[in-house]
Protein backbone atom coordinates (compact mmCIF):
# COMPACT_ATOMS: atom_id res chain seq x y z
CA UNK A 1 0.00 0.00 0.00
CA UNK A 2 1.42 3.91 -0.75
CA UNK A 3 2.46 5.06 2.52
CA UNK A 4 0.80 8.76 3.06
CA UNK A 5 4.62 10.41 2.88
CA UNK A 6 5.06 8.55 -0.66
CA UNK A 7 1.39 9.97 -1.90
CA UNK A 8 2.34 13.40 -0.71
CA UNK A 9 5.71 13.20 -2.44
CA UNK A 10 3.49 12.12 -5.90
CA UNK A 11 1.91 15.84 -5.43
CA UNK A 12 5.34 17.49 -5.80
CA UNK A 13 6.66 14.88 -8.57
CA UNK A 14 3.71 16.23 -10.37
CA UNK A 15 1.64 13.28 -10.11
CA UNK A 16 -2.00 12.60 -9.36
CA UNK A 17 -2.24 11.12 -5.71
CA UNK A 18 -3.77 8.17 -4.83
CA UNK A 19 -6.10 10.34 -2.49
CA UNK A 20 -6.48 13.48 -1.91
CA UNK A 21 -4.16 14.47 1.04
CA UNK A 22 -5.84 16.11 4.04
CA UNK A 23 -2.96 17.09 6.55
CA UNK A 24 -3.06 18.21 10.39
CA UNK A 25 -1.70 21.00 12.43
CA UNK A 26 -1.72 22.09 15.72
CA UNK A 27 0.47 24.95 17.69
CA UNK A 28 0.17 27.28 20.73
CA UNK A 29 -2.69 28.92 19.47
CA UNK A 30 -4.25 26.39 16.86
CA UNK A 31 -5.28 23.49 19.35
CA UNK A 32 -8.53 22.27 19.57
CA UNK A 33 -10.95 23.21 22.65
CA UNK A 34 -10.80 20.07 25.01
CA UNK A 35 -14.73 19.76 25.92
CA UNK A 36 -15.73 16.48 25.45
CA UNK A 37 -12.37 15.71 23.80
CA UNK A 38 -10.80 11.94 24.31
CA UNK A 39 -8.98 11.90 27.70
CA UNK A 40 -6.18 10.19 26.09
CA UNK A 41 -6.24 12.98 23.49
CA UNK A 42 -6.10 15.54 25.99
CA UNK A 43 -3.55 13.45 28.07
CA UNK A 44 -1.44 13.19 24.81
CA UNK A 45 -1.64 16.90 23.36
CA UNK A 46 -0.46 17.98 26.69
CA UNK A 47 0.30 21.65 26.73
CA UNK A 48 0.81 22.61 23.13
CA UNK A 49 4.11 24.10 22.53
CA UNK A 50 6.39 25.46 19.60
CA UNK A 51 8.12 22.15 18.14
CA UNK A 52 6.48 19.64 20.10
CA UNK A 53 4.95 16.52 19.04
CA UNK A 54 1.43 17.92 18.70
CA UNK A 55 0.49 17.91 15.04
CA UNK A 56 1.60 14.27 14.75
CA UNK A 57 -0.30 13.21 17.67
CA UNK A 58 -3.47 15.30 16.38
CA UNK A 59 -2.93 13.78 13.33
CA UNK A 60 -2.56 10.51 13.68
CA UNK A 61 -5.61 10.47 15.94
CA UNK A 62 -7.91 11.97 12.88
CA UNK A 63 -5.83 9.34 10.83
CA UNK A 64 -4.66 12.99 8.93
CA UNK A 65 -1.65 13.22 6.75
CA UNK A 66 1.38 14.74 8.78
CA UNK A 67 2.66 17.55 7.94
CA UNK A 68 5.05 18.88 10.89
CA UNK A 69 5.63 22.90 11.52
CA UNK A 70 8.97 21.75 13.02
CA UNK A 71 11.35 24.82 12.88
CA UNK A 72 15.05 24.87 12.60
CA UNK A 73 16.54 23.92 15.66
CA UNK A 74 19.86 22.96 13.62
CA UNK A 75 20.85 26.87 13.85
CA UNK A 76 22.43 28.09 16.59
CA UNK A 77 22.80 32.37 16.70
CA UNK A 78 25.90 33.68 19.11
CA UNK A 79 25.86 37.34 19.37
CA UNK A 80 29.44 39.32 19.92
CA UNK A 81 28.79 42.47 20.50
CA UNK A 82 25.07 43.31 20.81
CA UNK A 83 23.29 42.60 24.22
CA UNK A 84 19.90 42.22 24.78
CA UNK A 85 17.95 42.63 28.43
CA UNK A 86 14.98 41.36 28.46
CA UNK A 87 11.95 42.01 31.71
CA UNK A 88 8.93 40.54 31.88
CA UNK A 89 5.54 41.37 34.13
CA UNK A 90 2.71 39.12 34.12
CA UNK A 91 2.38 38.56 30.10
CA UNK A 92 4.57 41.73 28.54
CA UNK A 93 7.94 41.08 27.70
CA UNK A 94 10.02 43.94 27.40
CA UNK A 95 13.49 44.09 25.51
CA UNK A 96 15.77 46.48 25.06
CA UNK A 97 18.62 45.67 22.45
CA UNK A 98 22.08 46.94 22.82
CA UNK A 99 24.74 47.57 19.57
CA UNK A 100 27.70 49.55 18.58
CA UNK A 101 24.40 51.57 16.24
CA UNK A 102 22.26 52.63 19.32
CA UNK A 103 19.63 51.11 21.32
CA UNK A 104 16.65 49.39 20.22
CA UNK A 105 13.28 48.53 22.53
CA UNK A 106 10.16 46.30 22.04
CA UNK A 107 7.42 45.32 23.72
CA UNK A 108 5.46 41.88 23.15
CA UNK A 109 2.03 41.38 24.41
CA UNK A 110 0.66 37.63 25.31
CA UNK A 111 -2.98 37.11 25.13
CA UNK A 112 -4.38 33.88 26.55
CA UNK A 113 -7.93 32.44 26.04
CA UNK A 114 -9.74 30.49 28.40
CA UNK A 115 -9.42 27.18 26.05
CA UNK A 116 -5.65 27.65 26.71
CA UNK A 117 -4.96 28.90 23.58
CA UNK A 118 -2.18 31.31 23.16
CA UNK A 119 -0.67 33.93 21.09
CA UNK A 120 1.48 37.04 20.89
CA UNK A 121 1.68 39.99 19.71
CA UNK A 122 4.00 43.58 19.29
CA UNK A 123 2.47 46.29 20.92
CA UNK A 124 6.08 47.84 20.15
CA UNK A 125 8.55 47.31 17.23
CA UNK A 126 11.95 47.89 17.23
CA UNK A 127 12.20 50.16 14.79
CA UNK A 128 10.30 53.15 14.92
CA UNK A 129 12.06 55.52 12.26
CA UNK A 130 14.77 55.80 9.85
CA UNK A 131 16.82 56.24 12.76
CA UNK A 132 16.65 53.14 13.73
CA UNK A 133 17.88 50.96 10.89
CA UNK A 134 21.80 51.07 11.40
CA UNK A 135 20.87 49.55 14.83
CA UNK A 136 19.01 47.05 13.51
CA UNK A 137 21.76 46.14 10.79
CA UNK A 138 24.13 46.12 13.37
CA UNK A 139 22.39 43.52 15.20
CA UNK A 140 22.05 41.60 12.45
CA UNK A 141 25.40 41.70 11.17
CA UNK A 142 26.76 41.42 15.23
CA UNK A 143 25.40 37.37 14.50
CA UNK A 144 27.12 34.63 14.31
CA UNK A 145 25.33 31.40 12.63
CA UNK A 146 26.56 27.76 13.64
CA UNK A 147 25.21 24.02 13.92
CA UNK A 148 23.63 22.96 16.49
CA UNK A 149 24.28 19.39 17.44
CA UNK A 150 21.46 18.93 19.37
CA UNK A 151 19.56 20.13 16.91
CA UNK A 152 20.30 17.99 14.40
CA UNK A 153 19.62 15.32 16.70
CA UNK A 154 16.26 16.22 17.71
CA UNK A 155 15.65 16.87 13.85
CA UNK A 156 16.36 13.36 13.28
CA UNK A 157 13.99 12.17 16.01
CA UNK A 158 11.47 13.94 14.78
CA UNK A 159 11.81 12.77 11.13
CA UNK A 160 12.13 9.43 12.91
CA UNK A 161 8.91 9.76 14.40
CA UNK A 162 6.82 10.85 11.42
CA UNK A 163 8.50 8.17 9.69
CA UNK A 164 6.19 7.17 6.53
CA UNK A 165 2.99 9.26 8.00
CA UNK A 166 4.07 12.67 6.03
CA UNK A 167 6.86 15.20 5.74
CA UNK A 168 8.64 17.58 8.19
CA UNK A 169 8.40 20.85 8.18
CA UNK A 170 11.57 23.30 8.50
CA UNK A 171 10.11 26.81 9.14
CA UNK A 172 12.78 29.69 8.67
CA UNK A 173 11.96 33.57 8.85
CA UNK A 174 9.96 35.19 6.10
CA UNK A 175 11.10 37.80 3.63
CA UNK A 176 12.94 40.64 4.96
CA UNK A 177 10.10 42.95 3.63
CA UNK A 178 7.70 40.38 5.86
CA UNK A 179 9.98 40.82 8.39
CA UNK A 180 9.73 44.24 8.63
CA UNK A 181 5.86 44.03 8.56
CA UNK A 182 5.09 42.05 10.86
CA UNK A 183 8.02 41.80 13.60
CA UNK A 184 10.73 44.80 13.15
CA UNK A 185 8.52 48.11 11.82
CA UNK A 186 4.90 47.35 12.02
CA UNK A 187 2.87 48.36 8.90
CA UNK A 188 2.72 52.05 9.50
CA UNK A 189 6.24 52.71 10.32
CA UNK A 190 7.19 50.23 7.04
CA UNK A 191 5.43 52.83 4.70
CA UNK A 192 6.84 55.51 6.12
CA UNK A 193 10.88 53.78 5.43
CA UNK A 194 9.29 52.39 2.38
CA UNK A 195 8.60 56.49 1.06
CA UNK A 196 11.20 58.43 2.77
CA UNK A 197 14.20 55.91 3.30
CA UNK A 198 13.92 53.27 0.31
CA UNK A 199 18.08 53.40 0.17
CA UNK A 200 18.53 52.79 3.63
CA UNK A 201 15.83 50.27 3.68
CA UNK A 202 17.10 48.29 1.14
CA UNK A 203 20.30 48.08 2.52
CA UNK A 204 18.67 46.61 5.27
CA UNK A 205 16.98 44.08 3.71
CA UNK A 206 19.85 43.45 2.00
CA UNK A 207 22.09 42.42 5.05
CA UNK A 208 18.92 40.62 6.77
CA UNK A 209 18.44 38.50 3.72
CA UNK A 210 22.18 37.14 3.93
CA UNK A 211 21.95 36.18 7.65
CA UNK A 212 18.41 34.40 6.68
CA UNK A 213 20.68 32.77 3.84
CA UNK A 214 23.42 31.90 6.53
CA UNK A 215 20.98 30.22 8.76
CA UNK A 216 19.28 28.34 5.48
CA UNK A 217 22.55 27.02 4.95
CA UNK A 218 22.35 25.44 7.94
CA UNK A 219 19.08 24.25 8.55
CA UNK A 220 18.99 22.23 5.09
CA UNK A 221 21.65 20.06 6.73
CA UNK A 222 19.28 18.41 8.89
CA UNK A 223 16.50 15.74 8.36
CA UNK A 224 13.86 18.33 7.36
CA UNK A 225 12.14 17.71 4.15
CA UNK A 226 10.39 20.57 2.99
CA UNK A 227 12.06 24.63 3.91
CA UNK A 228 9.04 27.01 4.87
CA UNK A 229 9.59 30.72 4.65
CA UNK A 230 7.03 32.42 6.42
CA UNK A 231 5.50 35.71 5.65
CA UNK A 232 2.70 34.73 7.25
CA UNK A 233 -0.28 37.58 7.53
CA UNK A 234 2.25 40.18 5.95
CA UNK A 235 1.04 39.15 2.74
CA UNK A 236 -2.01 41.30 3.11
CA UNK A 237 0.35 44.30 3.16
CA UNK A 238 2.90 43.77 0.50
CA UNK A 239 2.05 44.89 -3.04
CA UNK A 240 2.54 43.15 -6.23
CA UNK A 241 5.42 45.75 -6.98
CA UNK A 242 6.45 45.48 -3.73
CA UNK A 243 7.35 41.83 -4.08
CA UNK A 244 8.67 41.82 -7.08
CA UNK A 245 11.12 44.69 -6.45
CA UNK A 246 11.92 42.71 -2.89
CA UNK A 247 10.98 39.07 -3.13
CA UNK A 248 11.31 37.70 -6.10
CA UNK A 249 14.81 37.38 -7.10
CA UNK A 250 15.57 36.42 -3.24
CA UNK A 251 12.76 33.82 -3.20
CA UNK A 252 14.42 32.01 -6.08
CA UNK A 253 17.33 32.10 -4.19
CA UNK A 254 16.21 30.34 -1.12
CA UNK A 255 14.16 27.98 -3.59
CA UNK A 256 17.40 26.94 -5.21
CA UNK A 257 19.38 26.08 -1.76
CA UNK A 258 17.07 24.13 -0.39
CA UNK A 259 16.43 22.10 -4.08
CA UNK A 260 20.56 21.96 -3.82
CA UNK A 261 19.89 20.10 -0.60
CA UNK A 262 16.77 17.97 -2.04
CA UNK A 263 14.48 19.79 0.15
CA UNK A 264 11.17 21.47 -1.45
CA UNK A 265 10.36 25.00 -1.09
CA UNK A 266 6.98 26.27 0.51
CA UNK A 267 5.99 30.20 0.87
CA UNK A 268 3.79 30.66 3.66
CA UNK A 269 1.04 32.85 3.00
CA UNK A 270 -1.92 33.30 4.49
CA UNK A 271 -2.86 37.08 4.10
CA UNK A 272 -4.97 38.48 0.94
CA UNK A 273 -2.70 36.96 -1.83
CA UNK A 274 -4.78 37.05 -4.72
CA UNK A 275 -2.54 39.76 -6.83
CA UNK A 276 0.59 38.23 -5.38
CA UNK A 277 -0.20 35.13 -7.44
CA UNK A 278 1.06 35.89 -10.72
CA UNK A 279 4.37 36.98 -9.53
CA UNK A 280 4.26 33.40 -7.53
CA UNK A 281 4.38 31.55 -10.40
CA UNK A 282 7.65 33.17 -12.08
CA UNK A 283 9.62 31.92 -9.27
CA UNK A 284 10.75 28.35 -8.37
CA UNK A 285 8.27 27.68 -4.79
CA UNK A 286 6.86 24.44 -4.68
CA UNK A 287 4.31 25.60 -3.22
CA UNK A 288 2.24 28.08 -1.74
CA UNK A 289 1.80 27.13 1.99
CA UNK A 290 -1.54 28.25 3.88
CA UNK A 291 -3.45 29.93 0.95
CA UNK A 292 -6.70 31.25 2.18
CA UNK A 293 -10.10 30.54 0.85
CA UNK A 294 -12.80 32.57 1.16
CA UNK A 295 -14.43 34.19 3.49
CA UNK A 296 -11.18 34.93 5.18
CA UNK A 297 -9.20 35.25 1.84
CA UNK A 298 -9.50 36.91 -1.02
CA UNK A 299 -8.66 34.36 -4.23
CA UNK A 300 -10.69 30.70 -4.58
CA UNK A 301 -8.93 27.34 -5.30
CA UNK A 302 -10.14 27.17 -8.77
CA UNK A 303 -8.56 30.86 -9.43
CA UNK A 304 -5.60 30.09 -7.76
CA UNK A 305 -4.98 26.89 -10.05
CA UNK A 306 -5.21 29.41 -12.83
CA UNK A 307 -3.15 31.92 -11.99
CA UNK A 308 -0.08 29.59 -10.67
CA UNK A 309 -0.23 26.99 -13.34
CA UNK A 310 0.45 23.42 -13.24
CA UNK A 311 3.67 23.24 -11.48
CA UNK A 312 3.03 25.20 -7.86
CA UNK A 313 1.29 23.16 -5.60
CA UNK A 314 -1.72 24.82 -3.40
CA UNK A 315 -1.89 23.85 0.59
CA UNK A 316 -5.26 25.30 1.30
CA UNK A 317 -6.23 25.90 4.35
CA UNK A 318 -9.92 24.51 5.62
CA UNK A 319 -11.46 27.81 6.26
CA UNK A 320 -14.78 26.25 7.66
CA UNK A 321 -13.79 25.25 10.94
CA UNK A 322 -12.75 29.25 11.94
CA UNK A 323 -16.31 30.39 10.65
CA UNK A 324 -19.80 29.31 11.83
CA UNK A 325 -20.81 25.76 11.69
CA UNK A 326 -24.52 26.07 12.93
CA UNK A 327 -25.13 25.25 8.93
CA UNK A 328 -23.57 22.15 8.63
CA UNK A 329 -25.29 21.02 5.25
CA UNK A 330 -23.50 24.48 4.12
CA UNK A 331 -20.42 23.43 5.40
CA UNK A 332 -20.13 20.59 3.74
CA UNK A 333 -21.39 22.13 0.29
CA UNK A 334 -18.41 24.83 0.25
CA UNK A 335 -16.19 21.89 1.76
CA UNK A 336 -17.01 19.91 -1.20
CA UNK A 337 -16.46 23.24 -3.83
CA UNK A 338 -13.38 24.01 -2.88
CA UNK A 339 -11.66 20.41 -3.10
CA UNK A 340 -14.02 19.83 -6.68
CA UNK A 341 -12.52 22.87 -7.71
CA UNK A 342 -8.89 21.73 -7.31
CA UNK A 343 -9.37 18.76 -9.32
CA UNK A 344 -7.26 15.92 -10.01
CA UNK A 345 -5.86 17.54 -7.36
CA UNK A 346 -2.36 16.77 -8.64
CA UNK A 347 -1.03 20.17 -7.23
CA UNK A 348 -3.29 20.81 -4.18
CA UNK A 349 -3.53 19.81 -0.41
CA UNK A 350 -5.91 20.46 2.49
CA UNK A 351 -4.50 21.59 5.51
CA UNK A 352 -7.12 21.41 8.58
CA UNK A 353 -5.47 23.51 11.70
CA UNK A 354 -7.43 23.08 15.19
CA UNK A 355 -9.04 25.84 16.19
CA UNK A 356 -9.30 27.04 20.32
CA UNK A 357 -13.37 27.70 19.83
CA UNK A 358 -14.03 23.94 17.78
CA UNK A 359 -14.50 20.46 19.68
CA UNK A 360 -12.72 17.30 18.21
CA UNK A 361 -16.01 16.22 16.90
CA UNK A 362 -16.46 19.45 15.08
CA UNK A 363 -13.58 18.73 13.67
CA UNK A 364 -13.77 15.78 12.73
CA UNK A 365 -16.61 16.58 11.09
CA UNK A 366 -14.81 18.77 8.78
CA UNK A 367 -12.24 16.09 8.22
CA UNK A 368 -14.86 13.64 7.01
CA UNK A 369 -16.27 15.69 4.97
CA UNK A 370 -12.57 16.25 3.10
CA UNK A 371 -12.83 12.66 2.58
CA UNK A 372 -16.41 12.35 1.41
CA UNK A 373 -14.90 13.91 -1.96
CA UNK A 374 -11.20 13.34 -1.50
CA UNK A 375 -11.44 9.83 -0.13
CA UNK A 376 -8.76 8.66 2.02
CA UNK A 377 -5.36 5.80 2.70
CA UNK A 378 -7.72 3.45 4.01
CA UNK A 379 -10.69 3.37 1.11
CA UNK A 380 -8.41 4.37 -1.72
Amino acid sequence: MTTRRENLLKIFRHETPEWLPVAGHVDPFNQPNRDGMDPALAAALGEVKWGGEATVTFSRYLGLDIMDWFGMPTVRVKRRNVTVESATEGDVTTRRWHTPQGDLREVIQVCRDSTGAVSSNWTEHLVKGPEDLPALVASFEDEVIEVDPDGIGRTRQRRELIGDDGLLLGTMDGTPLGQMYRVYAGVATLAYLWADAPDALRDCFTVMETNYLQRLAVGVQSDIDVVVSVDDTSTTAISPAMFEACNLALTDARADAAHTAGKLYFHHSCGLIRDLLPLYRRTQMDAVHAFTVPPMGNVTVEAGRKALGDRITIIAGEKQLPGPMDDLAAVRSNIHRMIREAEPWDHFIVNVAAYPHRTMAQTKFVVDCCREVGGDRGHC
